[in-house]
């Protein structure tokens, strides 16, 4: 109770306790009572938390579900579904909740639809791909890599948007265009409709089906049909309008296109956006790859000649060709990698870039084609600016200018502003002017935004800031919205929505851009497959016309590392807990909710006391979302100065006082370690689970870790004997790796034994010093939240460094991952001015990196295991070490798998001994994967991950370390 109380005085409570936002957020119980009997109580969430952690999603909109169901399969759907309709509410579906407009949020039954609806097939070696609608579309592009195949549709969100997400809105990308998008790419759908029937429409009986089931909906289907074919003008418009980039209002075309009642339910779910049933399973005609690219961003004095160039990239190969005005390379000048004109214009300048990009299969094919877009640039008759290079490091920089924009407006919002993204689609050689009147446009209303977007397909994007509280801004832009299509529309015969979907910001729009005969086809369709009007109301068609600026959100300030959140979800893939208790984006919701409430309410209360387990206990603090957060927000940070908040004066006296006696702690944990693991191996894991278990049930479970049965062995007492004299670098071996040994009943060297001999071999010994036990990184008190604690050890830390390394003159090599990224980066902040100066001067190196850079070259592998799986620390990531891991991974097995599902284990240290759900549920998609492996050794490159991947997947994970010490032995020492 103490702690939730510091917590509670910690957390942004009643700072914007005005009511505007109020809600209930409370789910009735015969509602609650209903489902669960259909679905199971599991399945059903109807918590304050649970309710408010899904009322936003990456739109300006806040909608509080009545309940959110976790649907498990089609039958669920189904039975929601027919809920639903008995009892007239209104059901969304929601997957990665990256929809910009709207379109996964609900004031109804909230059906999550990404937690057990993931996992794709390949099939007809990678010309199709058979996936369920949870599937993100990285992973499957991923599985689909190896073939040489992608999906059509590659949106910006693709590492955290979902396949059903995806085909429901139509969303295509930078080298989509429009013949790769999901309508034409999209083979065949598996759909229950809003009367709970399933449809597969690749069946060869899905007409008889839907015939035998749904005689009214097949009826009026073949009479739209009937009636659109007797409308030559009609027609003739449909095909205009999806010539471009169309994602506003049904795909009437699908009548067109079909003759089969199936056949037309196919095309008409695609860009559905959830309106007209769910998607149970996709299956798509893929794409070509293309593994071999060539990029470069170019410089041309104004747009018009940017665009002038954009066709003749197209006809000779470009896969992607977009469009930056000046206003945008100016606002990404700070991207890393950028080039430095980009920071050097001034404000009044019209300079445009067009990033161009060319793939292929072959680099024959490749250079043919960087020769004819040369002769394109040269054919110029104004300067262009840049060239062409195949360096991924420079091109990944190009890319992040083009991608950064969304970061450089969400991250310098004004406090309390959401952030709106919006697209409309010209055609493709109109774009230029279309660009110069949109921005005029936007900035005749006070919206002056940078103006991006995929030249090619004439669809341009732009980022608009708005106060929802300010009655003047809501007006301002409901009247430039109007302006909006009018220009689009009236000048420019273009579309309202390129490619985020209709969403709630345009469906008031609808009957403008296509008129009253089509909308009247519209609604007929939609009242066929839904005539409850329970699916989705209010994402495609709505008639008020002020449907766009209902229910906007406002944005409390709660953190100033937090504000600059736009709830984009990007973050939630890697997220260890996402499938557990809440993602980093629901973090900051639920932060964002408890401000707007009374600190003294109810309903803070409920929250606060949910926040400390769902968001503070299990988040890994690994921060994984700050790697993936366009705003570069880590919420692992946040949540472990919320663990700093809850401790008590004594334990922050009691962890400072650890860090100081460390040395004694550390010998006193190996020896607890090997007393258990050898009273595992003689009475089993039933006493030490027992025993755990009281002791957490007294002490809580944040303080006493649990019982794994897979705790390795102690580690040797004594580490190798080294030498001073001649060591190419100090050895500091983790102190994970001076307490745990080899995993239970495995033999062979340990991780510090490996690395001693490995250096000796090579010819590059190393010293480990006498004195190294007690030294730490201060990993296990900043993932605490104990500060001091860390500040002590992180002194002592570089104290010894300086000293070992003769200040600074020897290298220094440390075998954890997350140990080297602690000395390297955590530990700084809390330093001294001039201890912050000695590490400046400090040369660290992380073991694996140091082992593909100084030994791997002096080696000779004698023995190389058939197949090895490796996993990628979150660490690593951070650290760019990734690839030194696979580098000596594939120096000791023929064949090197990296799982498509790896993500961070979610250990954490020891977050894994105190929450084991965490991380069992972080590992538990790679786990399934690795298990399927006929795999001789699994490597990793830090211990208690590897203890993590050991309990996940049931194979002993050890160091990559310790399998290159076994496959450069000696053929005489075998």
């Amino acid at each position: 109770m103490q702690r939730l109380a510091r917590l509670r005085a910690a957390l942004p409570t009643g700072r914007e306790a005005t009511g505007a936002d109020d809600a209930p957020l409370a789910t009735p119980q015969w509602l609650r009572d209903g489902l669960a009997a259909l679905v199971g109580a599991e399945q059903v969430l109807s918590r304050p938390t649970d309710l408010a952690r899904y009322a936003s999603d990456a739109s300006p909109y806040r909608y509080v579900p009545r309940v959110v169901v976790t649907a498990r399969d089609a039958a669920d759907v189904a039975a929601v579904l027919g809920f639903a309709g008995r009892h007239d509410l209104p059901v969304t579906f929601r997957a990665a909740g990256t929809s910009l407009n709207g379109q996964s949020q609900g004031s109804g039954i909230l059906v999550d639809v990404r937690r057990h609806f993931t996992g794709a097939v390949v099939e007809e070696d990678g010309r199709v791909l058979r996936a369920r609608p949870g599937t993100v579309i990285a992973r499957a592009n991923a599985q689909l890599a190896r073939h040489g195949r992608m999906l059509g549709p590659d949106p910006a969100s693709s590492a955290s948007a979902t396949i059903g997400g995806v085909v429901a809105n139509n969303a295509s990308g930078m080298s989509c265009g429009v013949v790769r998008n999901a309508y034409h790419t999209v083979r065949s759908l598996r759909v229950v409709l809003a009367s709970g029937t399933v449809v597969d429409t690749a069946d060869p009986a899905a007409d008889e089906h839907l015939a035998s089931a749904e005689p009214a909906l097949v009826r009026e289907l073949m009479a739209i049909k009937k009636e659109l074919e007797a409308d030559p003008e009609l027609c003739d418009r449909i095909r205009t309008k999806f010539a471009i980039k169309n994602t506003n209002g049904y795909r009437l075309d699908a009548f067109l296109d079909a003759d089969t009642p199936a056949a037309i339910l196919r095309g008409l779910m695609v860009g559905s956006q959830g309106t007209l049933g769910f998607l149970d399973e996709i299956v798509f005609d893929t794409v070509p790859f293309g593994r071999h690219h060539s990029t470069a961003l170019l410089r041309l004095p104004g747009l018009q000649e940017a665009a002038a160039l954009v066709p003749a990239l197209v006809a000779v190969g470009a896969h992607a060709v977009e469009l930056l005005d000046a206003p945008s390379l100016r606002s990404t000048a700070g991207v890393s990698g950028a080039p430095g004109w980009l920071g050097e214009l001034a404000e009044d300048a019209e300079d445009a870039a067009l990033l161009a990009e060319f793939r292929a299969a072959d680099l024959d094919d490749l250079r043919a084609q960087e020769e004819r877009a040369e002769e394109v640039l040269a054919a110029s008759p104004v300067p262009v600016v840049g060239e062409f290079t195949r360096d991924s490091a420079t091109a990944g920089a190009y890319w992040r200018v083009r991608k950064g924009l969304l970061a450089a407006v969400g991250g310098s919002r004004p406090p309390g502003t959401v952030l709106l993204v919006e697209d409309v689609c010209v055609p493709p050689d109109r774009v230029a002017d279309a660009a110069r009147d949109l921005f005029l446009l936007l900035e005749s209303h006070g919206f002056a935004s940078p103006i991006a977007g995929h030249a090619s397909a004439g669809n341009l994007h732009f980022p608009l800031m708005l106060d929802p509280s300010s009655p003047e801004d809501v007006s301002r832009y409901r009247t430039c919205m109007q302006d909006l299509a009018d220009l689009v529309l009236n000048a420019y015969q273009g579309s309202l929505k390129g490619e985020h979907g209709t969403g709630r910001n345009m469906a008031p729009f609808v009957t403008q851009e296509w008129g009253g005969v089509a909308v009247g086809l519209m609604w007929r369709l939609k009242t066929a497959l839904d005539p409850h009007g329970i699916l989705n109301p209010g994402v495609i068609l709505d008639d008020d016309p002020d449907a766009n600026v209902r229910n906007l959100k406002t944005l409390p300030p709660v953190d100033a590392a937090l504000d600059p959140c736009i709830e984009c979800g990007f973050c939630e893939p890697a997220c260890p807990s996402h499938d557990l208790t809440t993602t980093p984006r629901q973090r900051i919701v639920l932060q964002r909710e408890m401000a707007r409430h009374r600190a003294d309410s109810p309903l803070v209360l409920s929250l606060t006391q949910d926040y400390a387990y769902d968001a503070v206990d299990t988040c890994a603090g690994d921060s994984s979302c700050a790697v993936s957060c366009p705003v570069d927000i880590d919420t692992g940070a946040a949540m472990k100065k919320l663990r700093h908040a809850g401790h008590s004066p004594f334990a922050e006296r009691a962890a400072t006082w650890a860090a100081r006696h460390f040395a004694g702690l550390e010998g006193a944990a190996r020896l607890a370690v090997g007393v258990a693991r050898r009273t595992a191996d003689v009475a089993g894991d039933a006493p030490l689970r027992a025993v755990t278990s009281a002791a957490r049930g007294v002490l809580g479970a944040e303080q006493i870790p649990a019982w794994l049965p897979e705790v390795p062995q102690a580690a040797p007492k004594r580490l190798p004997a080294t030498r001073r004299v001649k060591a190419s670098a100090v050895y500091v071996p983790a102190c994970v790796n001076r307490i745990f040994g080899v995993p239970s009943g495995e033999s062979g060297p340990t991780v510090v034994q490996a690395l001693v001999t490995l250096a000796e071999r090579a010819g590059r010994p190393v010293w480990i010093p006498d004195d190294v036990a007690g030294t730490c990184c201060g990993t296990i008190w900043h993932s605490k939240g104990y500060e001091k604690g860390h500040a002590t050890m992180a002194a002592v830390l570089v104290d010894r460094l300086w000293r070992w390394s003769d200040e600074g003159r020897l290298p220094v090599v440390m075998d954890a991952s997350s140990c080297s990224l602690g000395a390297l980066r955590d530990v700084v902040p809390h330093l001294s001015p001039a201890d912050r100066d000695r590490h400046s001067r400090l040369t660290i190196h992380d073991a694996v990196d140091w082992a593909q850079q100084e030994l791997l070259p002096h080696l000779t592998v004698t023995d190389r295991v058939p197949t090895a799986v490796v996993h990628t620390t979150c660490s690593m990531h951070q650290t760019d070490n990734g690839s030194a891991l696979r580098a000596v991974a594939q120096a000791v097995a023929d064949t090197v798998v990296q799982p498509i599902d790896e993500s961070c284990c979610g250990f954490a240290g020891d977050r894994g001994f105190l929450h084991r759900e965490l991380t069992e549920s972080a590992t538990a998609p790679e786990a399934e994967e690795v298990r399927q492996l006929d795999a001789q050794a699994h490597l990793s490159a830090n211990r208690t991950c590897e203890i993590g991947l050991h309990h996940a997947t049931g194979a002993a994970y050890t160091s990559v370390i310790q399998q290159l010490e076994r496959a450069t032995r000696p053929a005489v020492t075998r």
